[in-house]
């Protein structure tokens, strides 16, 4: 393994055989003749994939007291764990594409569109999944007299309709971009070579909602639109009616197939989910560190609001945008480049938090690293499945986090781990089962590497270098039930990051010294929607539970805690002085999943960092 990401075993000694995984058969005396025995001393790895040969290799110097056959049965499972499972609803995943904006800016053409085309259907993208050929801002040319848009006569000389044709030619489908407003945001800021966009003005969809539509989505036939918001913001318009107004229009055309993504450059509300399958989370991105770093820090918290055909957009790729390999127009604008472990960071956490995957670079000449990375289905597995779930922080150290989700199914003894080391310097982390709420023997899988990295109990540690990312499935004897459920991975009801929180009510996270994970959520409270909600609590075994909220509070106050809409209890506490204290109720909790509310209608709540589950069989009430 590569200097700076060893995987040193620390738990107790492992037992004669190795967890399997929760998808693995129990029946394992037949050997798949796709794995090969080797013996390899000086190698760390127990299980290598190499997909090109269709082999997976055990190395038996590093069988840890397993039986080789049972190793044997893990990496044929593992093997076919590089085959994505089929989906019933092809919606019901993050959309994955290119996206023509972060090389090309407005200068594009129906050239370099087809030409991209071309390449996505032979180098293997499309393949990999990457159907989506999105059209950015660039091809307007304002609307006509009559209403009906029009298109750049230079760059578009014969309209959309062949560059959609060809698209689909491909077998790939076709994606269009447009604004709220009038105006197109490539219309409103200056290019890199200092001009302004003159096709974008009056280009927008405001007041041709449904001509644009029919347009769009009937005569051209494209298969999705982002909808930027430039016009918007400058004809101050309501972000939750317009928004709802474009979906209604494309809901009119009677194409139930095509795909909004509402580009409001923040977290717009949890209103969005009901009317868009994707939501701009952040700016745009920049091919530099710090971008990428900003962008995934301010999605960390985002988990509660993915669910199936309903995800945060983290922005388009800068994958393949490595430092001496720039291709962009927007070169003097902060696309200096990243380098491979930032690029691994990069496209790693996109697929653990479950974002669109639109690839930004220049797909004709993307490097082969970069290639290899977007294309391995390991990880794309971690953000291509019918889950629907976005990773969760469950540790956190400065600027190195834990994340985890679910890998095969909900509750699973199979989890995606990351370990996201943010820092400029290296990090130790300890990776403790019960943060990640798995018990017994542990296999471990390295997403990127495609190999199995041993098998260890209670906790391990991994040394990750700066701005370095570690990727593992991991693999349990078994699911224990969650503990710990911190406030700011809740769900916030009236959550939104579009205005300023403090003015506008709404609640947030916020860092406070002494909170569990580093975090509490403010601003909770005052009326009925502003509400804090922890879904999924899963129980399994029925009996009292403890559950316990650890708040702090600048003066008095109170809140209500109700479980699976059932009568509230009312908790009145008194200022802790920058504090944290706890308050305890003991219900009678039946097998199942369970939703915990805390809320206050009338008056603001006190702060909240997080809840906690233990049995209380023998506690009195």
């Amino acid at each position: 393994m590569k200097s700076g990401h060893a995987f040193v075993l620390m738990a107790a000694a492992v037992g004669a055989y190795a967890s399997l995984g929760e998808e693995i058969a129990s029946e394992v005396s037949v050997v798949d003749k796709r794995v090969e025995y080797r013996d390899c001393p000086k190698c760390d790895k127990r299980i290598r994939v190499d997909l090109a040969a269709g082999k997976a290799y055990v190395n038996l110097s590093r069988l840890e007291g397993a039986a080789k056959e049972v190793v044997a049965a893990r990496a044929a499972k593992l093997l076919d764990a590089a085959k994505i499972a089929p989906t019933s609803d092809p919606k019901i995943r993050p959309l994955m594409g290119w996206s023509s904006w972060n090389t090309f800016g407005v200068k594009i053409s129906e050239e370099i569109i087809l030409e991209t085309a071309r390449a996505m259907a032979t180098n293997g993208l499309k393949d990999a999944g990457y159907i989506y050929v999105n059209i950015d801002d660039g091809f307007f040319w304002g609307h006509g007299e009559d209403g009906i848009l029009k298109f750049h006569p230079e760059r578009f000389p014969n309209g959309m309709k062949p560059v959609v044709d060809g698209i689909h030619a491909l077998g790939l489908k076709a994606g269009i971009y447009s604004d709220a407003g009038a105006d197109t945001c490539g219309s409103m800021w200056d290019a890199p070579d200092g001009t302004k966009e003159k096709g974008g003005l009056g280009g927008g969809l405001y007041g041709h909602d449904a001509a644009d539509c029919k347009l769009h989505f009937i005569d051209l036939g494209f298969d999705f639109i982002k909808v930027d918001y430039c016009g918007g913001l400058r004809l101050k318009l309501d972000e939750k009616v317009r928004y709802t107004e474009i979906a209604n229009a494309i809901k009119a055309t009677g194409r139930t197939d095509v795909r909004l993504n509402i580009c409001r450059w923040a977290f717009p509300g949890t209103w969005a989910a009901d009317i868009a399958e994707s939501w701009r989370t952040t700016g745009d991105i920049r091919a530099n560190w710090g971008e990428v770093k900003k962008i995934i820090n301010e999605n960390l918290y985002l988990s509660a609001y993915s669910k199936p055909g309903h995800y945060n957009d983290m922005d388009m790729l800068e994958v393949g945008q490595l430092v001496g390999q720039m291709k962009s127009v927007f070169g003097k604008h902060g696309d200096t480049g990243i380098t491979p472990d930032e690029e691994t960071t990069h496209f790693g956490m996109w697929c653990m938090l479950s974002s669109p995957l639109l690839i930004g670079c220049d797909v004709r000449s993307i490097p082969a690293s970069s290639k290899a990375l977007i294309t391995n289905p390991y990880l794309l597995a971690m953000n291509q499945n019918d889950l629907g779930l976005q990773g969760y922080v469950v540790a956190k150290d400065g600027d190195a986090y834990i994340l985890v989700k679910d890998a095969i199914k909900k509750f699973g003894k199979s989890r995606y781990v990351a370990l996201y080391n943010g820092s400029d310097k290296a990090h130790d982390f300890t990776v403790r089962a019960a943060d990640l709420d798995l018990g017994g023997k542990i296999d471990a899988f390295d997403l990127v590497e495609m190999a199995d990295v041993g098998c260890f109990e209670d906790h391990v540690s991994v040394n990750v270098a700066p701005h370095a990312s570690k990727f593992y499935r991991f693999d349990a004897e078994k699911r224990v039930q969650r503990k710990v459920y911190e406030a700011e991975c809740a769900y916030l009801a009236d959550y939104q990051e579009m205005h300023d929180a403090a003015k506008s009510g709404t609640p947030f996270p916020a860092p406070q010294e002494g909170a569990s994970g580093g975090m509490v959520v403010r601003n909770l409270g005052s009326r009925d929607t502003n509400y804090l909600e922890w879904r999924d609590v899963k129980v399994d075994e029925a009996g009292k539970y403890a559950v316990t909220i650890d708040y702090s509070s600048p003066d008095e106050r109170w809140f209500d805690i109700s479980i699976d809409g059932g009568a509230p209890r009312r908790v009145n506490v008194k200022g802790t002085d920058g504090k944290f204290m706890k308050v305890v109720m003991v219900p009678e909790l039946s097998v199942g999943i369970h939703t915990i509310r805390l809320s206050n209608g009338s008056a603001w709540m006190p702060d909240i960092d997080r809840m906690t589950l233990d049995s209380a069989e023998g506690m009195i009430q």
